[in-house]
């Protein structure tokens, strides 16, 4: 069936249910004799009689009626399958994968979410944990999670945490078999417990800051693990001074299950930062949505 008989179909469904040229006319924004023309094309090419015409009235024919009752479904559910489609262009759903670290999963962007996702349920997330700095492009994530010395050129930064600072902490128990570091020097003669850093293969050389003096210490210890939720179990467990995000440790120094050394020493860091490619603009709305609600300062903005 040529595709111009589908637009000529609804001209006549039009026309049928009006059971007037003039109103179908209106409707349909055609001049009345551009509609005549088209029933009348329409009739010839099918053979068959679709309207009877009076002076007065329009109505279908048995087969003009038998046609309306077999096709008009189809046309209500086609129009009602575009009009859902073009909601949902407006309406936050799909899926939004994100890459984030252990500490950035849990710290920030879980917090959030509990918040957000409630609200959505049309938006779903699948959040990758992992050590490693995933390539966002390659791997095909739509977001990752970055400190905010870490964000690649090439991408757009949002920032949604305010600065870290680290803590070089230790059990009391460890503490009492040794004494407390004072420089970081001084941790030649401790056990560390160690980083190992999957997006550069190494393990990671300990950084401070005192003032304008900034050094890197390359420690050893026993273990070395690539989380740092698992070095702060290590150091609660006695094994030696960790160094972690300040955030994770605060509750443990707090009630005194872990003792801060070096606090003059411990040095702070960009934030974490929601990172995606400059040229994947945050069209999606579901991905609107998640930036604002990530975005720091945020009070979880409702976004609609």
């Amino acid at each position: 069936m040529p595709r111009d008989n589908y637009s000529d179909l609804l001209v006549f469904i039009a026309v049928a249910r009006e059971r007037s040229f003039t109103r179908a006319a209106a409707q349909l924004g055609m001049s009345q004799s551009a509609l005549s023309h088209t029933m009348r094309s329409l009739e010839e090419r099918m053979g068959v009689r679709l309207l009877t015409r009076t002076t007065r009235s329009v109505s279908p024919t048995e087969v003009g009626q038998r046609l309306i009752d077999r096709i008009a479904p189809r046309f209500e559910e086609i129009e009602d399958e575009m009009t859902a489609v073009g909601e949902l262009r407006d309406k936050p759903a799909g899926t939004i994968r994100i890459s984030a670290t252990e500490n950035a999963a849990e710290t920030v962007l879980w917090p959030r979410l509990v918040k957000l996702l409630p609200r959505y349920p049309e938006i779903k997330v699948e959040l990758i944990v992992d050590a490693r700095f995933a390539d966002i492009v390659t791997e095909r994530y739509d977001m990752g999670v970055r400190l905010g010395s870490e964000v690649a050129r090439d991408m757009t930064a949002v920032r949604i945490a305010p600065d870290m600072r680290v803590a070089i902490v230790a059990s009391p128990a460890y503490l009492t078999r040794r004494p407390a570091p004072t420089t970081p020097h001084d941790l030649t003669e401790h056990e560390c417990i160690n980083l190992h850093l999957m997006s550069h293969g190494e393990i990671y050389a300990w950084e401070f800051k005192k003032g304008k003096q900034q050094l890197n210490v390359r420690v050893d210890g026993q273990l070395v693990f690539n989380s740092t939720r698992q070095i702060l179990h290590a150091a609660l467990a006695g094994f030696g001074l960790g160094y972690v995000p300040e955030e994770m440790a605060r509750s443990y120094i707090a009630t005194g299950q872990l003792i801060q050394v070096l606090a003059d020493w411990s040095p702070t860091f960009p934030g974490y930062h929601l990172c995606y490619p400059i040229r994947r603009q945050s069209s999606s709305r579901a991905m609107a949505v998640l930036i604002e609600a990530l975005r720091y300062p945020s009070e979880l903005a409702e976004v609609s």
